[in-house]
């Protein structure tokens, strides 16, 4: 059996200010399962290889706080979009999108419970 990251969590305050906020962003959907304010998320419908990873040097993306943790990264179609959505929606832009040249163009945001999370758009070959 491969040891692939076979799931993630979201940590919310307020559980359905959270769901509200990935559901109008990003456009999951979530399923109640087990104790209240708990739901599985389903963050599309088509079939993934396994998640690639990254080691790195850990980083201050928000002042005087060092990231602790696993970072995740979103891939999305419109950077440019998301980002709006991420405002709209109360979300947070925590850095300006910026480019890695022939692989993707990345921003970090605050989610409404003060999470970070990257979004990340391909560059177009």
């Amino acid at each position: 059996m491969p040891n692939n990251i076979g799931r993630f969590a979201i940590n919310a305050d307020d559980v359905p200010r959270a769901k509200d906020f990935y559901q109008k962003v990003f456009g999951w959907t979530f399923e109640p399962w087990g104790p209240p304010n708990f739901y599985l998320i389903e963050t599309g419908e088509e079939q993934v290889r396994a998640v690639g990873g990254l080691l790195q040097e850990r980083r201050e993306l928000v002042p005087n706080g060092r990231m602790i943790g696993f970072e995740c990264t979103i891939g999305v179609k419109d950077i440019d979009e998301t980002i709006r959505r991420i405002q709209a929606h109360g979300g947070k832009m925590i850095t300006e999108k910026f480019l890695i040249p022939n692989v993707v163009t990345v921003a970090y945001f605050q989610d409404t419970e003060g999470n970070v999370a990257g979004i990340s758009e391909a560059v177009k070959k």
